[in-house]
């Protein structure tokens, strides 16, 4: 059966970890910290071996076999990190996974990423995996749901807040778990121990505005390629790192594609997609009007071009090819030549 994120922090506090786990949903900062508390967990249980399979569409299922039939000679319990980007692992994939599950390995534990996931995704796969060990759905958080999420996270941070501010972030950062995160932990550096509120958190946040992550998504979204520029050179010189932007915007563009096939139901598209305030609605109603979802794919290609890149894995200077998918996103009639084919 599926669990909710908080009932699965406490099953892998035991003693032993189930032998598949499964963590999948959109909400891409939930995902990562729910797999990172996972590995963690590994690692102080003894699983000192890890190996990382990323999927795409010219992955071999065979692989994960030989991962979950081979330890290394000087460790005795293996992570298995199964990184499945769509949530859809085709018929190979599923049989694949069908088979781990009948027979799990000793000593291996199988984690499975997801970054996209609905009712749509669920399958035979997804019922082997529940029986055997854990399906974790991530789900967006509500609206009435954010500043609750807030509080506990300024909470764990160390920071003591007022309601007011608390609002207040929420509002600023629109449902962007992701900026709100980041905000979170530079306001424990700046504050960490005082009682922080609105006026104190705006004083705190005004200056760096025109740097943050979600104004770069929302500028080139938006058609405005000259401020998403400036914004990533900002970012740069600040010394960001690059990896972790790309988490956003791989959402952004996600959300970008589902909403391209909504035709007539893009009001309703839009609510589901958690798209809010009316601005930045705005923002991407004309995202869609000047870019299908064709455009949409080939900016989530470049994405995993660069995280190539970043992890050198690929050839090539990972902010300059950040700089095209921006200028991309900006200005999709004129994206033939930024994109690879």
């Amino acid at each position: 059966m599926a669990t909710t994120l908080s009932a699965f922090r406490k099953q892998i506090s035991g003693a032993e970890l189930k032998p598949a786990c499964l963590i999948a949903g959109a909400e891409h900062l939930l995902v990562i910290e729910a797999a990172d508390a996972l590995r963690v967990r590994a690692r102080e249980l003894g699983y000192s071996e890890r190996e990382v399979l990323d999927v795409d569409e010219h992955f071999d299922w065979n692989l994960l076999g030989d991962a979950s039939r081979t330890l290394s000679l000087f460790d005795s319990r293996k992570l298995i990190d199964l990184r499945l980007p769509t949530g859809k692992p085709g018929k190979d994939g599923s049989a694949a996974i069908i088979e781990f599950c009948k027979a799990p390995p000793p000593d291996t534990v199988l984690l499975i990423t997801a970054n996209d996931w609905s009712k749509k995704h669920e399958g035979a796969w997804v019922d082997a995996l529940a029986k055997t060990g854990i399906v974790v759905p991530v789900w967006p958080l509500k609206a009435e749901e954010l500043p609750a999420w807030i509080g506990a996270r300024m909470a764990s941070r160390g920071l003591k807040t007022t309601s007011d501010a608390i609002a207040l972030l929420a509002s600023r950062v629109e449902g962007n778990l992701l900026a709100a995160a980041q905000e979170i932990d530079k306001l424990a550096l700046l504050h960490g121990g005082e009682t922080l509120d609105a006026e104190t958190l705006e004083a705190s946040v005004a200056d760096d505005a025109r740097y943050d992550v979600f104004r770069l998504t929302d500028a080139a979204i938006g058609g405005d390629a000259s401020r998403a520029l400036h914004i990533v050179a900002g970012l740069r010189v600040e010394g960001e790192e690059l990896i972790p932007l790309l988490g956003w915007i791989l959402m952004q563009l996600r959300a970008l594609v589902r909403l391209s096939s909504a035709g007539a139901n893009l009001g309703t598209a839009l609510r589901s997609e958690h798209i809010w305030p009316a601005a930045r609605e705005t923002l991407f109603r004309h995202a869609l009007k000047v870019g299908g979802r064709a455009h949409w794919e080939r900016c989530l290609a470049q994405v995993g071009r660069i995280d190539r890149i970043a992890k050198g894995r690929g050839d090539g200077d990972a902010w300059r090819e950040l700089e095209r998918l921006i200028a991309a996103i900006a200005a999709p009639r004129r994206a033939a030549g930024l994109l690879a084919p």
